[in-house]
């Protein structure tokens, strides 16, 4: 047997093969989530007090200030939101002019802005529309009009569809009369039931009835007992000294 020849390339590649092959996908938890409680709480407390100083951050787009988040805006305390409120309606805030790349379409006024308005505004503007309605410019009209004189008459004539019709008419024979029909005799009666059977069947319902009143009993009182311990418990919670 011949020694093949070591060559420090082909060493390396097989390496690296092994070191792939040996990478699987994990799909276990890590190795943090098995720490126990007490270092789990000292690494919270450690990032608390003294929080890893990161590099800065590098953007490689261009920055949109969006404002202040959402949990940041949950987080503060209500005095905080109360006087930013106030603030907003004092003082608001100048924002840039807006920058449109869309053509802008007049659609008047906002519901909103409608709905905001005090009543006498609407008031006021339903009288100027009765007063001085707006011109509107002449309405363009792509079809033209239809010259049956029928329907510029001002009453549009239909004929009737008896007259329309061109077949020829069929009459159609009458429905034969029903025969007559005998009267049903009388049902026999039915037979009588046995006296043992019916005394069985109440016994059966007398047994049925006792249970179901057992049964009963035993709910309200399952029920009662559930109520005034808990009523018990409430009153020892608040009237306990």
């Amino acid at each position: 047997m011949f020694s093949q020849p070591t060559n420090p390339e082909s060493s390396e590649e097989k390496q690296s093969a092994i070191a792939s092959d040996s990478h699987e996908l994990e799909l276990l938890l890590a190795d943090s989530w098995n720490r126990p409680l007490r270092k789990r709480l000292l690494d919270h407390l450690r990032d608390t007090l003294s929080p890893e100083k990161l590099p800065p951050l590098h953007l490689t787009s261009r920055p949109v200030d969006v404002g202040m988040l959402a949990g940041d805006i949950l987080s503060l305390p209500w005095y905080r939101t109360v006087f930013t409120n106030l603030g907003d309606v004092i003082s608001p805030e100048t924002l840039p002019p807006l920058q449109l790349e869309s053509r802008p379409v007049d659609v008047g006024e906002l519901i909103g802005d409608q709905m905001s308005h005090m009543w006498w505004s609407s008031l006021l503007r339903s009288l100027a529309d009765v007063a001085a309605p707006e011109r509107l410019p002449a309405l363009q009209l792509t079809s033209a009009p239809m010259d049956d004189p029928s329907l510029t008459a001002g009453a549009m004539q239909l004929p009737r569809w008896s007259s329309v019709i061109s077949t020829p008419k069929v009459f159609y024979p009458d429905k034969p009369k029903a025969a007559l029909v005998q009267a049903p005799r009388s049902a026999a009666p039915p037979p009588k039931p046995d006296p043992a059977e019916v005394e069985f069947v109440h016994v059966l319902e007398a047994d049925l009835k006792r249970d179901l009143r057992r049964s009963i009993f035993r709910q309200r009182l399952w029920i009662s007992l559930a109520v005034i311990e808990v009523l018990a418990l409430i009153g020892t919670s608040i009237w306990w000294k």
